[in-house]
């Protein structure tokens, strides 16, 4: 297991403000959505369309802040990211019907996806020699950030009065903004100078929005293992319900040792590309040990389930690694965050729609869509290694290299 905080220095700042943010985010994630329908009492299927607008509205956000982050210095873009999902936040609390629930929570979640894209030029320019590794890092640290929040937000649930999901909501408010707090140790990142061209050229970079939208494909993995898998598991399987907590603990676990170590060999596109792949080939395996749970004794079901868990783990492991390369690798260093709110548009998609594609074609469908959904993340990291070296062609040659290249004047 990875240690919580590296070194002294910009590092060890930005790891504990993340860490602190992300026992925040394990208090929300854990009980948010009941305390909106068991506190405030609002409808299923409103929380539902209300988080799906939420989700569509902050796509285009992350561009945008990862641009001004780029042209105004990311620590106090990034900290003001993090103002407004406190805010946001505790605004919960005065939801009281529809139309203020989807403004709370739209306000909560374009604050989220701008943080992301914000982070970028962070821990890029504080990252040292390899920041995909240190990215790598801060994923551990959120898993293990969001395991104790997930224990503390535990209590809430089985006390399930009103004052204690409002304990929740100001405790989760009051992490993001002293997330931000730790983040104001940072020294100031010099803003990157303005170059001439179009001002999105993100959004021209063909072949990075190629990448975004495979990864974007492959981000519905996340789901596979929060929504289809507890779904199948109740609605087909005969293993014992308990067994939900054991597969979100083993793959949080996994993921806290392994990591690091995961992303230490995938230190270039090429090795990213080949890390798609890999994942791919890994859901495919894990969606199929899932679907064949169904009919089994209870003993062979909870084995197969968690044999999948463990597999399915792996291949985030690989994916989340190749994600992290791709896409510092390939976004020029004067626009990292306007590349990487791009990047994030696909995870964005995969967070809107995953859950409805999931759901309909594993468990309305049932088995025939485990393979189908296995297959779908095959063929994606199939089509990664093509698309990575499609945007190594793209690539401008280093300035060395185009001074040499260039004809010397005539005297």
């Amino acid at each position: 297991m990875p240690h919580l905080m590296p070194d002294a220095g910009p590092q060890r700042v930005i790891a504990a403000s993340n860490f602190v943010y992300t026992v925040g985010s394990g208090l929300y994630l854990t009980a948010g959505v009941l305390y909106f329908t068991q506190a405030v009492h609002l409808p299923v299927g409103q929380v539902g369309l209300g988080l799906a607008l939420a989700g569509f509205v902050s796509l285009a956000v992350g561009i945008a802040v990862g641009h001004l982050a780029d042209r105004h210095g990311a620590r106090g873009v990034y900290a003001c990211t993090l103002v407004v999902q406190a805010l946001a936040t505790a605004g919960f609390v005065l939801v009281d019907g529809f139309w203020t629930f989807v403004l709370a929570v739209c306000a909560a979640t374009g604050g989220k996806a701008a943080g992301l894209a914000a982070r970028g030029p962070l821990i890029r320019h504080h990252g040292g020699d390899h920041p995909q590794q240190f990215r790598a890092y801060l994923r551990a640290v959120t898993n293990v950030g969001i395991s104790l929040g997930a224990l503390l937000a535990g209590w809430v649930v089985q006390v399930g009065t009103l004052t204690g999901y409002q304990l929740l909501v100001i405790g989760n408010a009051i992490a993001f903004a002293a997330s931000a707090a730790v983040l104001l140790l940072l020294p100031p990142l010099k803003p990157v100078p303005v170059t001439a061209g179009p001002r999105w050229i993100a959004l021209r970079d063909r072949p990075y929005l190629v990448l975004t939208a495979l990864d974007g494909i492959m981000a519905v993995q996340f789901k596979v293992l929060t929504v289809a898998i507890p779904l199948w598991l109740l609605a087909a399987t005969t293993a014992p319900h308990w067994l939900v907590s054991g597969t979100m603990l083993s793959n949080t676990v996994i993921v806290i040792a392994l990591q690091v170590r995961a992303s230490r060999t995938i230190d270039s596109p090429t090795a990213g590309g080949g890390a798609y792949r890999r994942s791919g080939v890994a859901f495919l395996i894990s969606c199929s040990l899932v679907s064949l749970a169904a009919g089994l004794p209870a003993w062979a079901a909870a084995a197969l389930i968690m044999a999948a868990v463990t597999v399915h783990t792996v291949g985030e492991l690989w994916h989340s690694a190749a994600g992290f390369e791709v896409s510092f690798s390939l976004a020029p260093r004067h626009a990292t965050g306007q590349y990487l709110g791009v990047f994030g548009l696909g995870a964005g998609l995969a967070e809107a729609l995953g859950p409805a594609l999931l759901i309909s074609l594993c468990i309305t469908w049932g088995r025939p869509g485990w393979y189908v959904v296995g297959a779908l993340f095959a063929l994606t990291g199939l089509a990664a290694p093509p698309a990575v070296r499609w945007a190594q062609r793209r690539q401008p040659a280093p300035a060395a290299h185009r001074e040499a290249a260039e004809p010397a004047p005539v005297a």
